[in-house]
């Protein structure tokens, strides 16, 4: 089998984006939405019926006939073809769509024979084991690959941030904030496993900040309040201030130096629309730290779950948890969000001692708090599979298809930890 001497494949597949390459890379290859629109026609005659195994038997031509990533949302602006996002909240949702994402992916991106490569896919944290199952079900009898490994998300986003000049050990233990397009999970990880009792999600993400900046474009009456130019706007121009109050002083002493203005430019090159950027820059990321500006649902800042989470974790391990809190995923991406986490995060930690101290009349040696950001944090889960999947060590951690025929499909319900290289 030629799989012995080919890179491995890495695919990260999040609520938003899909990151593909292949181990030993800086960067993946293709970054696209986790969207597939299928024919109408196609999806009226297999509504309903059971998944089918092997894509063998579903290679009809209404089965072949399907787009992912972008080019499923511009045939979705057409009436004959549906969208939908397979994978909602970080897990899959519907099997039969993902299944479909899976071969353009390896096929029409990747261009690869799945026989040849051993695969190393992810999972958000608390993932049901039977969701591994269906995951290598797919992997082995759908796609024959040579071998697979299924890591935890929060795990590869640690070894990313060891390209990080802050980080002084190659440690698998910390706290994860991983923030993408659907939710944000904080998760303590210890010598690479992942405290399950103490992970926390918050249902805010980077779907919502571009949500709550089209609401304030609309509510201003702007001249183009689409979603995509909300997420421009998120992108280009929001940052995280330090006082949402003196921000506010900022922009009505400084306008021209704080106000912006986004040009939407359209396919037709004659027509374009001039939107005004406001308070949303530093607002949008905001509702990371005061929740209530946008939520009625869910009220407690970002800081203090990540405090909960760690003291929720046992107690010789907490150190280690607030030494290394490590950001992962594109909503983490904003100026100096990093810089005010750990601003928040320090203050309530000296209260606490302070109290603790109060109370015991003993000095405490503090806690250090440390907030990692590095170059590699957008891609931080593809890029630590990358980093971990190119190790001599990893294809012996893998099951292969062998392993998969002798024993079936909950052979894949536990994976041997890396060694850390």
């Amino acid at each position: 089998m030629s799989s012995i001497g080919t890179p491995a494949v890495v695919m990260d597949n999040g609520t938003g984006y899909t990151k593909l390459g292949f181990a030993g890379n800086d960067a993946p290859s293709f970054v696209f939405p986790t969207a597939i629109s299928t024919s109408t026609a196609s999806s009226k005659t297999s509504k309903g019926g059971p998944r089918s195994t092997n894509l063998a038997s579903k290679r009809g031509l209404e089965d072949l006939d399907f787009y992912i990533g972008d080019e499923a949302l511009e045939a979705a602006n057409g009436p004959n073809y549906s969208l939908s996002y397979p994978i909602k909240h970080g897990q899959i949702e519907d099997w039969d769509q993902m299944e479909r994402f899976w071969e353009s992916s390896i096929f029409k991106y990747l261009r690869c024979e799945p026989e040849d490569h051993y695969f190393l896919l992810t999972e958000p944290p608390l993932n049901p084991p039977e969701n591994r199952e269906s995951t290598a079900e797919i992997m082995f009898e759908s796609f024959n690959c040579a071998g697979l490994y299924i890591a935890v998300q929060a795990v590869l986003a640690l070894a990313a941030s060891w390209t990080s000049p802050k980080v002084q050990d190659r440690s698998l233990s910390g706290t994860v904030i991983d923030s993408g397009d659907g939710v944000t999970h904080v998760i303590p990880v210890a010598e690479g496993y992942v405290i399950g009792t103490a992970i926390k999600n918050i249902p805010l993400a980077g779907r919502d900040i571009s949500s709550f900046i089209q609401q304030l474009l609309r509510d201003r009456g702007e001249a183009d309040t689409s979603l995509q130019t909300a997420e421009k706007i998120k992108e280009q121009f929001c940052y995280v201030c330090p006082d949402i109050v003196q921000e506010f002083s900022k922009f009505d002493h400084y306008p021209k130096e704080k106000f912006a203005q986004y040009i939407v430019e359209y396919t037709d090159r004659n027509k374009k629309n001039i939107v005004d950027v406001g308070y949303e820059r530093f607002l949008a990321p905001e509702i990371f730290f005061n929740p209530e500006i946008c939520s009625s649902d869910f009220l407690t800042p970002l800081p203090t779950v990540v405090d909960q989470v760690i003291q929720a974790s046992p107690i010789d391990v907490r150190k280690k948890l607030y030494k290394n809190i490590v950001l992962s995923g594109g909503s983490t991406m904003f100026k100096d969000f990093g810089k005010r986490l750990q601003r928040d995060l320090k203050v309530l930690v000296n209260e606490r001692i302070h109290l603790s101290e109060r109370s015991s009349g003993a000095q405490s040696t503090g806690v250090e708090v440390q907030v990692i950001s590095h170059k590699k944090q957008r891609n931080a889960v593809w890029f630590g599979g990358s980093l971990l999947a190119q190790t001599a060590e990893f294809k012996s951690y893998c099951y292969t298809k062998r392993d998969y025929d002798e024993q079936g499909p909950n052979i894949v319900r536990n994976f041997s930890l890396f060694a850390v290289p």
